[in-house]
């Protein structure tokens, strides 16, 4: 296969479009003698000359503009990868694949989506929804560049597999049936809900969460009902079998029958935090998906 050198590619497009060779010095920068050393040593490469004598000038052969063909197409692809990079240097062009856990997507992710879109249309952001560990299994087997997920389920502070950003804060409120003895109790504190019957999940981030929230209270929650899922929590508080947490990022889904009451008193909370892998951070595309994403989690906190 033959072995292509761009340069004396230039040098066949520039004596095409000057005309002379000392034309095509000139703007190369070279001199004449050299622009025929390139015309020549092309020719002897592809094994068919290059330039035809015409009067007192040259002119490209047959060869020379089947060559100069492909070589313009070859010039067009280039530049257009130039184009590319210095978008992907920049941050506006590229891939980045986010796993993020469901209210993280719709509070966070979808608006920095958004956000890129108008600002950065070259740069796709493609989303996996993952819950909590699963994102950081993703991220570790290459299948997504960013996770979203929560404190509680992160690997160890220390590991060094991993880059960590912390988001924010996302406050936990409070779920009662419409027209519970506390609905609208004054200065609710979680302390008072210790004997109510409790909707919470049996295993994972959220079980963890609430645990830990109801342990700073000073009581251990009774877990009347199971579920993970926020529309069927929300449906069972509304329907009176029980109270819950639930993180002010997942209130979008509030149902008729529900009463929402913040805990200023106890401020529990979740951290909701990104990582990449270690060694990927200094990626343009990869940093200007994390810079959204804290610029969209400055709006919440």
């Amino acid at each position: 296969m033959t072995d292509w050198d761009l340069r004396r590619l230039r040098v066949l497009q520039a004596l095409d479009e000057c005309g002379t060779v000392t034309a095509a010095a000139e703007r190369l920068l070279l001199t004449p003698s050299a622009v025929s050393q390139q015309l020549a040593a092309l020719a002897k490469q592809l094994g068919a000359p290059m330039v035809e004598p015409y009067g007192r000038r040259v002119r490209l052969t047959s060869a020379a503009r089947l060559v100069l063909g492909h070589a313009e197409r070859v010039f067009g692809q280039l530049e257009q990868a130039e184009a590319e990079l210095a978008g992907y240097l920049h941050g506006a062009a590229g891939e980045v694949r986010v796993g993020a856990f469901a209210t993280a997507i719709g509070s966070l992710v979808v608006p920095v989506v958004g956000r890129l879109r108008a600002a950065a249309p070259q740069l796709t952001v493609r989303v996996a929804e993952a819950e909590a560990a699963e994102a950081y299994r993703l991220l570790v087997a290459g299948e997504v560049d960013l996770a979203v997920s929560l404190a509680v389920q992160q690997p160890a502070p220390g590991d060094p597999r991993f880059v960590r950003r912390s988001l924010l804060s996302d406050p936990l409120d409070v779920a009662l049936p419409e027209g519970h003895p506390l609905a609208a109790a004054p200065g609710l504190r979680l302390a008072d809900l210790a004997a109510e019957p409790w909707i919470y999940g049996a295993a994972g981030p959220w079980c963890e969460i609430t645990l830990a929230a109801c342990a700073d209270a000073g009581f251990v929650p009774e877990r009347a009902h199971t579920a993970a899922d926020w529309a069927a929590i929300l449906a069972m508080v509304g329907g009176g079998l029980g109270v819950a947490l639930v993180p002010r990022l997942a209130l979008a889904g509030r149902r008729a029958g529900v009463v929402v009451r913040a805990l200023p008193e106890d401020l529990p909370t979740r951290q909701v935090v990104a990582a990449v892998r270690t060694g990927t951070e200094g990626a343009p595309p990869l940093r200007r998906v994390l810079d959204e994403l804290t610029a969209v989690s400055l709006k919440l906190n």
